[in-house]
């Protein structure tokens, strides 16, 4: 048993025993021991308090999930309100400063085919990274086909691609197949809840958002302004950190009856142990169940399976 997991597990059971005592009950050195507690207190499984002479007390998965979720939750609206913020940032450049006419920083394209054009060129020039917010997809058999070829040029010049689409999007085959062979081909896909714009940026130096006003699809402004490109790719940068990788592209599916069970007992903060003689099963089916369990779920502990879990509606 891993010492965070042990620790954990000393902490529930005994919650008045100090520190020093149970680093030396369980044998670690210093720094594996301040390392156990540091990862308890980042996955919010322990919380400072006064009433211990630990000083910390220990929570259930349970609760320690619902926490995080809350947290993810409330970072997710800040997060909107900042997009907000930004698109009437980007719509006031257009109206006020930027020279839509065309010129050397700023052009406007018009028309379904001059876009698709101007992708293929970026995909083509692209150097380091293509990163892309897809709110709006294009479901037909044509478009997705185009927007693969284009992306697979990039990949080819080993380019980092990184796209997010909202999570509903994957319900539709064909958009699920697309982003599936996407990341067979080395592509890097998330999803979220809600995305406020459809944009690309490509290698830090261009960047291709929605022309205001003007119908989804038919307009797109190119911008090469240095301090544009880098509000666009600061805002593709908070999307991703609160975006998830979606369990149809990592192979998972739901739990049967009895790791579905194991899941919420390890909510419950149970232990091995308790988890066997609740279930009238051996301690190592436990440890195999866990296993099986992190595996599926992509997770470095039981604590991060928890929190995976509770974020796809396993428990």
């Amino acid at each position: 048993m891993e010492t965070s997991t042990a620790l954990y597990a000393r902490l529930l059971a005994e919650p008045g025993r100090a520190l020093d005592s149970l680093r030396d009950e369980l044998g670690c050195e210093e720094r594996e021991f301040q390392q156990a507690l540091g990862e308890l207190r980042g996955l919010g499984l322990l919380r400072p308090t006064t009433a211990t002479t630990s000083g910390v007390t220990a929570v259930s998965i349970d609760t320690a999930v619902r926490q995080l979720l809350a947290d993810s939750d409330r970072r997710f609206s800040a997060l909107l309100g900042e997009a907000r913020r930004t698109r009437e940032r980007v719509e006031h450049l257009h109206t006020r400063y930027l020279p839509l006419q065309g010129g050397a920083a700023h052009e406007l394209v018009r028309g379904p085919d001059r876009i698709a054009a101007l992708l293929e060129d970026a995909a083509r020039g692209a150097r380091t990274e293509a990163l892309s917010l897809r709110p709006g997809q294009d479901q037909s058999e044509t478009g997705l086909a185009e927007k693969l070829a284009r992306e697979r040029i990039a990949l080819a010049h080993r380019v980092a691609l990184r796209t997010i689409y909202p999570a509903a999007a994957l319900h539709q085959p064909a958009v699920l197949a697309h982003v599936q062979a996407l990341t067979a081909a080395g592509a890097s896909i998330r999803v979220a809840h809600s995305l406020p714009l459809w944009l690309i940026v490509v290698d830090a130096g261009l960047a291709v958002l929605p022309a205001p006003g003007e119908p989804p699809g038919t307009a797109a402004v190119v911008v090469r302004d240095p301090a544009v490109v880098s509000v666009v790719r600061e805002l593709f940068e908070h999307f991703w950190a609160a975006s998830w990788i979606p369990p149809e592209l990592l192979g998972r599916t739901a739990p049967d009856d009895r790791h579905r069970e194991v899941l919420r007992l390890l909510a419950a903060g149970l232990t091995d142990q308790a988890i066997g003689r609740k279930l009238e099963i051996s301690d190592r089916t436990v440890r195999r169940l866990v296993a099986d369990l992190t595996t599926a779920l992509g997770a470095q502990s039981r604590f991060q399976a928890g929190v995976h879990a509770a974020r796809l509606g396993w428990i």
